[in-house]
C-alpha cells in the first residue's frame, strides 16, 4: 500500500505537470527534498553576496544539483516554476488591442508617407536628369559657332564698315560707359573657372580688364568649358556688356569695370608651352644686378621666388616684351624721341639721316667696328659728327639733328657697355655766342621732362613698380 501510495501521487503530478509546492503538498518526501534545495539555494546566494571564494560554496552547489536531479527523478519534471509556453507566431486566436491597432496603423501610415516622399524625390531627380540630357543633346546639335569657338583665319577676304573702330581699346574702358556693348581684343592673361562660371583677364599692351560669363540659356556649359580651356597668351575677341562691379576688380588696370561676356572667340591659339608664366615675368626684381665683374650665364638662367632669370628672358625676348615694365620702357623711349623731334622742329631744325657705313672713323678717341666692303676696308659709323658739320656749317642748313644708331668698339670692363646705342644728336651754327646752344639744350630738356610727366604717367609708374 505504501508503495502504491507513493507511486500514484508521482504519476498524478507528472500528468498534471505540478509545481514543486504542489508536488510537496502531495508527498512528504518531496516536501523534504524541496526544503533542502531551497535552503541550499539560500546558502549559495548568501555566499555569493558575501563575495566568498567559490571553493567555499561550490560543494553546496554540487549538492543542490544532485538534489534537483533526485527531484526530477521522483516527480518527472524540472525543479522550479513552470515556464510559460511561447505563443506561436501568427496566432490569430488573440486579437490585438485597440491601442496596438492604432500604433500599427500609425506606423503603416508613416511608412507609406516616407515611401511616397522617396518616390516623388526619385521622380524629381529623374526629371532633372532628363531635362539636363535633353539640354545637352540640344546644345550638341545646335550650332554655337556664332557665340564661341575658334575664329576663322584672318585672310583679308572681308572688311566691315567700322573697320578697326569696331574694337574698343581696353585702356578707354571706364564706368561712364556702363551698359554699352563693347568688343575687345587682347592676350588671354589668366582664366579660372568657378562653379558654372568663368573669369578671364584680357591684356592689351599695359592694360587689363576682367571678363565674366555664367551658364544660362544664352551661354551653354560648353562655352564655359571652352573659355577655361583656351591656353594663356592666346589672342581672343570678347564681346559683351560693360558693367560696374560692386567691388573694384583686383589685378586689373580697369578695376572699376568688367565685361559680361556674350561672345568669346579665339583669334589665334597659343599652341606651344609657355617657357615661363607671365605672372612670374611681371614680378619686380628684388636683387639689383651689379655692373662689374664677369657675367655668369648659369647664375642668371633662373631666379628664385617664382621670378624669371635674365637668360630665360633674353632667350624668349618676344614673350618677355609683353610684360608691362618692358612695354612701358619702350613707350617712354619712343616718347623721348618724339619730344626731342617736336622741340627741335619747332626751333627751325631739320632732321637728316647720315650714312652708317664709312670708309674711315668719323671722329677720334674711339675704336670702330671694321668690316669688308666688297674688297675694301670699311667701318660702322661711331658718330654722325662729320656729316652734321657738313650739313649745318658747310651745307647751309644751319640747324640739323638726327636720331640714329651709333657703334663704338669699346671693350670696357663693365657688364653693359655702349657698343651700340641710339644717339640723339643735334648741330647748329652759332650766330653770336655759344650761349645760344646752351639755351636750346636747356629748353630741350625741360620740354622732354614736362612731356614725359604729362604723357607717360602710367608708363613711368609701371617702370617704378
Amino acid at each position: 500500500q505504501t508503495t502504491a501510495a507513493n507511486i500514484i501521487p508521482t504519476c498524478r503530478s507528472h500528468s498534471k505537470m505540478s509545481t514543486p509546492e504542489e508536488a510537496a503538498a502531495a508527498d512528504p518526501a518531496i516536501t523534504a527534498l524541496t526544503e533542502q534545495i531551497s535552503k541550499l539555494g539560500v546558502s549559495i546566494a548568501e555566499a555569493k553576496q558575501a563575495k566568498k571564494p567559490k571553493e567555499e560554496w561550490d560543494p553546496l552547489l554540487k549538492e543542490m544539483l544532485a538534489l534537483k536531479l533526485e527531484y526530477k527523478a521522483k516527480t518527472g519534471q524540472e525543479y522550479g516554476p513552470k515556464k510559460e509556453e511561447k505563443k506561436p507566431k501568427g496566432d490569430d486566436s488573440q486579437e490585438a488591442s485597440e491601442k496596438n491597432k492604432e500604433k500599427r496603423a500609425k506606423k503603416a501610415a508613416e511608412k507609406a508617407a516616407k515611401e511616397e516622399k522617396k518616390r516623388k524625390q526619385r521622380e524629381e531627380r529623374e526629371r532633372i536628369q532628363r531635362e539636363k540630357l535633353e539640354k545637352l543633346k540640344s546644345a550638341a546639335n545646335e550650332d554655337w559657332s556664332h557665340v564661341f569657338g575658334d575664329a576663322p583665319m584672318i585672310q583679308s577676304a572681308t572688311k566691315s564698315e567700322e573697320g578697326v573702330n569696331k574694337w574698343t581699346r581696353i585702356e578707354t574702358l571706364s564706368k561712364e560707359m556702363e551698359g554699352k556693348k563693347v568688343l575687345v581684343r587682347g592676350f588671354l592673361h589668366t582664366a579660372r573657372g568657378v562653379g558654372k562660371g568663368a573669369f578671364v583677364l584680357i591684356r592689351s599692351s599695359l592694360y587689363t580688364v576682367q571678363c565674366v560669363a555664367f551658364e544660362s540659356k544664352d551661354i551653354p556649359s560648353a562655352m564655359i568649358k571652352y573659355m577655361n580651356g583656351v591656353p594663356v597668351e592666346s589672342i581672343v575677341d570678347v564681346y559683351g556688356t560693360l558693367t560696374v562691379p560692386a567691388n573694384p576688380v583686383e589685378g586689373a588696370t580697369q578695376s572699376l569695370v568688367e565685361v559680361q561676356v556674350e561672345k568669346f572667340h579665339c583669334v589665334h591659339k597659343a599652341t606651344a608651352a609657355m617657357p615661363f608664366q607671365m605672372e612670374d615675368a611681371c614680378r619686380p626684381d628684388l636683387v639689383k644686378e651689379t655692373d662689374v665683374g664677369a657675367y655668369d650665364h648659369e647664375a642668371n638662367a633662373s631666379a628664385e621666388g617664382g621670378r624669371v632669370g635674365q637668360e630665360t628672358r633674353l632667350d624668349h625676348r618676344w614673350i618677355d616684351l609683353r610684360t608691362p615694365a618692358n612695354q612701358s620702357i619702350f613707350r617712354v623711349q619712343s616718347m623721348v624721341c618724339t619730344l626731342f623731334r617736336e622741340y627741335l622742329l619747332s626751333q627751325n631744325f631739320i632732321e637728316i639721316h647720315t650714312p652708317k657705313l664709312l670708309s674711315g672713323a668719323s671722329e677720334g678717341g674711339a675704336d670702330v667696328f671694321t668690316l669688308d666692303y666688297f674688297g675694301k676696308p670699311a667701318c660702322l659709323s661711331m658718330s654722325p659728327q662729320l656729316h652734321k658739320q657738313m650739313a649745318a656749317a658747310c651745307g647751309g642748313f644751319e640747324r640739323v639733328f638726327e636720331i640714329g644708331p651709333v657703334f663704338r668698339a669699346e671693350n670696357s670692363n663693365t657688364r653693359r657697355h655702349l657698343c651700340e646705342f641710339t644717339g640723339l644728336d643735334l648741330e647748329m651754327a652759332i650766330v653770336e655766342h655759344y650761349d645760344e646752344v646752351l639755351d636750346v639744350l636747356g629748353d630741350l630738356f625741360v620740354y622732354i621732362f614736362d612731356g614725359l610727366k604729362e604723357k607717360c604717367g602710367p608708363e613711368l609708374q609701371r617702370v617704378k613698380e
